[in-house]
């Protein structure tokens, strides 16, 4: 499939879950925004707010319809790097046929460890029209795949939302995964609102400093509170069918820190206080040191996270009453 931009992408102990009865007849929420004509509305006001840009909270004021760029790279079209059944996301998403993952280029944070820093911090990917991001979505949905998941979609709502009346005149049908560093605004995600079934929010830090030091975003934490509360007015715990597979509501991710378990602490706390105590949680133990941490500028996080540290995170967040995990703690 050719792009926008000339080139060619390939082709690319567990607690309950909470099944709901009435999620057997599930229907994408999209669709009834798309019977009333809503959604056609919602793509008009999003794609006007490009040509001075604060669709995210950096607020860049820049004219992305004259395919100006700034913090994101991305300009007028979304840059996309690949595409593709992804089988390495968490078990409710992935079910027996994978999720199917549209991995954006660019992102508006500037993660110091981010594993994937060649997609959001570097060159990769190339600009797709809304023809082609919908040509995207519906052949993830003829391969069989469970759901579509924006992967790192927090700069390019407006995009997303232009592709997503193509796609659904031409038979789209999956629920959508809205896969976030929850680094969103407030406005962008009312745009959302009755078109995502599933939320996955990745809340990464509570402290600003730190939030300063590792994400160049010292206004991160409170954004990222701000956003998922959000997220979870509009689509409440996460819900299944009779498989097992997530079919609405907030999944949440936390990436366990080394030296920074007092963080997990403090955010599985908002979670169960001002949140909901059944937040479906992903306690991730994943991190490696990458990108730019190495040597001595980053050296307390230059090194994995230890087992006792995320025992201690698990216990952590079940002694804040959050009991609904994906996965075991280690040991």
């Amino acid at each position: 499939m050719k792009t926008a931009g000339g080139t060619r992408i390939p082709a690319i102990r567990r607690l309950p879950l909470c099944y709901n009865p009435l999620m057997a007849v599930f229907e994408p929420a999209y669709l009834a925004l798309y019977r009333r004509g809503e959604l056609v509305e919602r793509v008009k006001t999003a794609v006007s707010q490009l040509s001075t840009c604060r669709i995210c909270p950096r607020n860049c004021d820049v004219d992305r319809l004259a395919d100006e760029k700034a913090v994101c790279q991305n300009g007028r079209y979304a840059r996309v790097a690949s595409f593709a059944p992804h089988f390495g996301e968490e078990n409710c998403l992935r079910g027996t046929r994978g999720s199917g993952t549209v991995f954006f280029a660019g992102c508006n944070l500037r993660c110091v460890f981010c594993q994937n820093y060649d997609i959001s911090q570097g060159k990769a990917g190339a600009p797709v029209v809304p023809e082609q991001l919908a040509d995207m979505l519906l052949t993830l949905q003829v391969m069989g795949c469970h759901n579509i998941n924006f992967v790192t979609p927090e700069h390019v709502v407006p995009q997303i939302l232009e592709a997503l009346p193509i796609a659904i005149e031409r038979g789209l049908r999956l629920p959508l995964v809205y896969n976030t560093s929850a680094y969103d605004s407030l406005e962008s995600l009312r745009l959302l609102d009755g078109i995502v079934d599933i939320y996955m929010p990745d809340s990464k830090i509570w402290d600003d400093d730190l939030a300063f030091r590792y994400l160049k975003a010292r206004d991160y934490p409170p954004a990222a509170r701000r956003a998922i509360k959000e997220m979870q007015r509009q689509v409440g715990a996460l819900q299944v069918d009779e498989h097992g597979v997530a079919q609405r509501g907030v999944l949440l991710r936390h990436l366990v820190m080394p030296g920074m378990v007092g963080d997990t602490a403090v955010i599985m706390r908002f979670l169960a206080e001002e949140v909901a105590k059944d937040t479906y949680v992903n306690l991730m133990a994943q991190y490696y040191p990458a990108h730019k941490v190495s040597g001595q500028k980053y050296g307390e996080i230059n090194r994995r996270l230890s087992s006792d540290e995320y025992r201690k995170a698990y216990r952590e967040a079940q002694a804040a009453g959050i009991w609904r995990f994906d996965g075991r703690p280690l040991g």
